[in-house]
Order: C-alpha cells, then structure tokens, then sequence
C-alpha cells in the first residue's frame, strides 16, 4: 500500500513540474501538497452529499487563498460536520489555522487528519511544518521523515527536513539531505544557497563560500545570493570582493538592511566615512526598529567625533534592544565625552550589576564618580576592580566594535507559504464561491482585550454582524420558542451577546408600548381571579412590559413585573433567567457608580439561574451566565465547571470555550486554555486569535 501511494504522489508532483526548495522557495510546497490531495482521499456517501461537500470546500479553499483564514475554517467546519470522516478538511482547517497562529489547534487537526488517513504525507509534513515553528525540532525531524516514506523524493520534505536537522546541529545529515537533491539538480540555485547556509552555521566558511559562489552563478537576479556572498567574504576578510557582493545584491534591490550594515563596516575600515554613513543612513531607513542600524551608525559618529548625534543613536538602540550591555557601554562613553557624568555613571553601574566581573566598568564608573566629586565612591570602584582582578579567570570581555549583520537575508515569515494551497480548483467567477468578510489576514494581530464574552440574554433584537454571525453557538431554546409561537409579545423573543443602540424612534416606540401594556394591565386587574382566563393573559402582560422596559434599560420596574409575572406561573423559566440577567444589568450600573457591591447581590442573580438549571437542565445559557458571574467574584474553578456544564450540552457553543479559555489563563493553566480559545476561533470567535498569539 505504501508504495503504491508513494508513486501515486511523486509522479503527480513530477507532472506538476515541483521545483527545488530552500529557505527562500517553500512558499509553493503545500499548494503542491493539496494538488496531491485529490488522489488521495476517497469518495464516499451519495453523488449530491459529494458535490455539496466538493463545492463547500472549493469555497473554503478559495477563502484560503485570498487570506480570508476565519471564513475559511468555517467552511470546512461545515464538511467535517456532513462527513466527518474525510481527513482533507482538517487538514486544510489546520492550515488556515496556522496562518492565525494558532498552532495549537492545528496541530490538533492534522492528528485528525492523520487518524483517519495515516497514508497522506501532506499531514505529516505540515504537522511537522508546525513543530518547526514552535522549536519541537526532533518531533519536526520525525514528521518529515514519516512524510519521506511514503514520497521518498519530494523536495519539500527533504529541503525542511535538512533544515530541522541544521537546527539540531546535524549538519552532516542535513548536508547529506541537501547533496542528494543537488545530485539531482545541480544547477539549482536555492538548494546551493541552502547548502551554503547549512555550511555557515556548522562554521565552515570555505564550503558556505562556495557553495554561495554557485547559488549567484546559477541566479545571479537574487540579491539574497549576494547577500550571503558577500557576508562570508567578509567573515574571511576579503574585502574587495565582500564589497563588490554587496553592491550586486544592493544592484538588485536588495531590501535587506544588513547588505548596508555590512557594506557600511567595509566603507568604515577603508576610511570612507561618507560613504559608510550614508550606508548607515539608509539601513536605518530601511529597519527603524532595528537596534544594530543604531548602534552601528553610533559607533561611526563616535568615531567623527559627532557625540550628541551619536548619544541619540546609542538611545535609540537601548530603546530596542535593553538587553544589550555593548549599548550602554558606548553611550557611556560618549556621555563622558561630553561632560554627562552622571548618566555616564548610570551606565556603567548598570553594566557593573548586570556583568560583574567587566573590569573597565568599575574604572570608567570612577572616573565618572571622580568627576562629580566623589572621591570615596571612585575609590571604592577602583577597589572593587582591584580585587576582582585578582580573579583573572573571572574576568569577562565585551565586544565594542561594529557588529556584522548576519541574520538569514530576507527570511520570509513561513507560515505564508500555506496561503497558496487554495489555487487547486479556484473558481473565481463563480457566483456561488463569491463572499464578503470583515475578517480577512492577519486577524491574530489585530489588538485585543483580555475580556470575557458579555451574558447572553433575551432581547427583541440581536446583532447579526458578519462577525457575530460566524459563531455556531446554537442562540435558542424550545421553552422560549414556545413561547414566542404563542404570539403574546410584540416581537419575537431572541437569544444575543450583544445589544443594539435604539434609535430615538426605537425609543419612542418602546415607550409608547409601555404605555398601551400599562392601560391593558390596568383594565385586566380589576377583574382577574386566580381561576380566570385572564389571569394567563395577564401574566404575559407583565413579561411584555417587563421586556418593554428592560429595552429602554428601566431595570428597575422591568423586575417588578417580570417578579409578579413568576408568581403568578413559576413554570416560566426564562423569566427567572430574564431576571436574573437584568439584575447583573443593575450591578453594572452600581459597579459603575463607585457602590459598593454586596454578596447579597450575586445571590440573587445566582438563585435564579439555578433555579432554571434545576427545572431546565438543557438551558446552556443559564450555565454560562452562571459561570460568568462566578468569575466575577473569581471563583475561577467554579466557573470553568459551569462553562464544561454549558459546553456538555451544546458542543459548539462558541462563548463558553472563549471563557473558559481565559479562565484557565487566569488561574495560569495556559495549554488548556490555548486549546480552548483555538477552538473557539474555529467556532467563529475569531477575536481568539489574536489572544492565541500572544500566550502562545
């Protein structure tokens, strides 16, 4: 079965003409991968069941490949739930869950996708692609070479499992990784350079250098060729030709900060100032936030003697990089240049506390101290550094020259490379694969707050945002669609998170309804008995107004009646969860006043929402506002209990996993919440990401 596999996917990939990859060619492997796909999963269930499914994820995979992530993962959410089965849609799920960071929940998917097709080497390698990313290096190498068996020859694989095995210091395996596909292509650009790049960091600089040689002699066009070119010419002291293959790549475009930086060191040491400034110049232009732009450019006006702009270059590079004591060492200096004793001496005594046993930090700090007057406290430094000498195998170094730029030139961000597995099957002009959405990208890097989801309460109106609307949150219950069917209220009761803003001619509306349900209410009392059939319309007058004045936010009197309408039939259980959500309504506003709070507050509110519990074990929604209340009062693990509650019975209720997430954070448990946020960002809370991101 293996080999019959294994030859179904290399021969698909040697008809779709796969190119070699290297560090700077992997973006088009996993659109390969889904070409492969096809063959690979089987086709089951009934012809019409099978195009629905087909067009879903030709959808999904359209959304995919024009970054739409969220939406995506909402139409293959939707094939898992038709055929659950099939491995391919939490395959692709995972892959638009590594675009939105959110690793944990990717990784979960592609053991999905494994368990039910564990002949498929897309999910090893992108389960593997995962591990890489999150530094589980030999659980990467064992991904890539489980892919390897069953497509012995597919270049992707064996470019990223040379790389994993460079990280783990395994430089003659990735070495021999990389020489079988050169074997294979000799006249391959990126795989040179990839070999040059392996070579670097096992330290051979002769190998790196030409294997580097090579990769600019096959595509002499890449500046990134040059840029590693010329940084390893420059390791050896090989200055002319350094600066030549600096000036190729800069030719060509190069937007790579460092082939400036490293062009700016060769013009620095044959006393071309202007030139090495105006280099300077421009790397700072080109990375802003870059702390070796500054420091390098620091260091070349220290040299001219321009010490004010010097000291803001210094600055600038502490801003960035604080851990950095070189930095503070340099503005130090340059701060006794000009008279700055006492900054000067700060300086120092932060270098003294972070590397004690740097000798030239104790002698400069007291010619700083000695400058200021304090002769005793220079003695002291001097004293320090004294005895310290006496400790000759202690004493630390520091490097105070010009650092040489040597990170990856143009490292692309690799989750990018699986954007563009939906070509396969891109219908664009079809109207059925058409969409709009308010989440499209990085969604995980737009900013949010560490904030529970709202109460879910009863309302007229719901918002039916795109973005609210991706949640599959099941918003409703056969007790209040009961009695919506009943006709007894103006409008159709619904279950929402968020309120609408009324209009002022909401408002004059709702009012007026107040006041029609007053008079009615009015008439009905003065005749109704216990026994009478009034007595029932009565009591849904009351639940009326009381609504009606819950919307124009009269809690207050919404309570009285909504507390009369419970007496008079205790059976009305979303009335005791009405009540008890408009109670919180009440403490909000307290809260927001400055009152104090009482316990007595959150008891009423917590009796009503067992009291639907215990008659309504069903009612999800009195769990999880339960479970937020509790978290309130930071009852933390009583509340994770209430959200399990709520989640156990219904299974996509997408709030409840986003809580519970944050509540496993707070009390510090973060894998558990990681995991639950990621699967609330699948139920359509995407917002999810963006917290996945930053407690990952």
């Amino acid at each position: 079965m293996r080999k019959s596999n294994s030859m179904c996917l290399s021969g698909l990939m040697q008809k779709r003409g796969v190119s070699s990859l290297g560090f700077r060619g992997v973006n088009i492997s996993l659109r390969h991968i889904l070409i492969c796909l096809g063959s690979w999963f089987l086709t089951l269930g009934s012809i019409d069941a099978q195009l629905n499914t087909d067009r879903i994820t030709a959808i999904g995979r359209n959304a995919l490949y024009f970054d739409d992530y969220v939406l995506s993962i909402q139409y293959f959410n939707q094939v898992i739930k038709i055929k659950p089965y099939l491995s391919e849609p939490y395959l692709l799920r995972a892959i638009a869950k590594i675009q939105l960071g959110d690793y944990t929940g990717a990784e979960q998917d592609c053991n999905a996708a494994i368990e039910r097709n564990p002949f498929q080497p897309g999910a090893y390698y992108t389960r593997g692609f995962i591990y890489r990313q999150t530094n589980q290096l030999e659980k990467a190498n064992k991904d890539f070479s489980e892919a390897l068996i069953f497509a012995p020859e597919n270049k992707t694989y064996i470019a990223m499992r040379a790389d994993v095995l460079a990280e783990l210091k395994q430089y003659e395996l990735a070495l021999q990784d990389i020489n079988h596909l050169l074997h294979r292509e000799p006249e391959s650009a990126a795989l040179h350079f990839e070999k040059g790049s392996i070579c670097l960091r096992s330290g051979d600089t002769i190998c790196a250098l030409n294997s580097f040689n090579s990769a600019t002699k096959y595509d002499s066009q890449n500046p990134s060729n040059w840029s590693a070119l010329g940084l390893v010419q420059l390791m050896l002291g090989y200055q002319e030709e350094a600066l030549a293959s600096l000036s190729q790549s800069i030719e060509h475009n190069s937007k790579w900060a460092g082939d400036y930086m490293n062009r700016g060191i060769i013009f620095y040491q044959l006393h071309n100032y202007r030139s090495a400034l105006a280099d300077y110049d421009k790397a700072v232009a080109l990375a802003p936030r870059d702390a070796q732009c500054y420091y390098n450019r620091g260091m070349l006006r220290q040299e001219l003697g321009d010490y004010n702009r010097a000291l803001e270059d210094f600055t600038q590079a502490i801003n960035y990089a604080p851990e950095q004591i070189e930095i503070y060492y340099q503005r130090g200096m340059v701060q006794l240049q000009l008279r700055q004793w006492q900054d000067a001496l700060d300086d120092f005594q932060t270098i003294i506390q972070r590397k004690p046993y740097f000798l030239p930090a104790y002698y400069l700090a007291a010619q700083a101290e000695t400058s200021l007057g304090h002769g005793k406290a220079a003695f002291d430094l001097k004293q320090q550094a004294y005895h310290l000498e006496q400790k000759k195998d202690s004493i630390q170094s520091l490097t105070t020259n010009m650092q040489l730029a040597q990170a990856q030139p143009q490292q692309r961000d690799r989750r990018k490379e699986f954007s563009a597995l939906a070509a396969q099957n891109q219908e664009s002009n079809d109207q059925e694969n058409k969409y709009e959405s308010e989440t499209r990208g990085n969604i995980q890097k737009h900013h949010t707050d560490v904030v529970n989801e709202p109460n879910i309460f009863l309302s007229y109106y719901a918002n039916n945002s795109s973005a609210s609307s991706l949640r599959q949150t099941n918003y409703s219950h056969t007790t209040v669609d009961a009695y919506n069917r009943l006709e007894q209220l103006p409008s159709v009761l619904r279950f929402t998170t968020h309120e609408v803003t009324l209009t002022a001619d909401m408002v004059n509306q709702h009012f007026a309804q107040i006041t029609r349900l007053s008079q009615q209410i009015d008439m009905m009392e003065q005749i109704v008995t216990s026994q009478s059939p009034i007595h029932q319309q009565l009591c849904a007058a009351y639940i009326a107004r009381a609504i009606e004045f819950s919307l124009v936010q009269d809690y207050s009197s919404a309570l009285d009646d909504i507390t009369r309408a419970t007496l008079m039939d205790g059976k009305l259980y979303f009335a005791y969860f009405c009540r008890a959500n408009w109670r919180y309504k009440l403490l909000e506003y307290k809260r927001a006043m400055g009152d104090k709070i009482e316990g007595a507050d959150f008891e009423l509110m917590l009796r009503d929402y067992d009291y639907v519990i215990a008659n309504q074990p069903d009612f999800s929604f009195a769990y999880y506002n339960k479970a937020n209340m509790l978290c309130m009062q930071q009852d933390f693990r009583a509340a994770i209990s209430y959200y399990t509650q709520a989640i156990q019975v219904d299974g996509d209720f997408a709030e409840a996993y986003f809580n519970r997430g944050l509540t496993y954070i707070y009390i510090n448990e973060i894998d558990k919440g990681l995991s639950d946020l990621s699967k609330a960002g699948e139920l359509g809370i995407y917002q999810a990401y963006n917290l996945i991101s930053r407690f990952q």
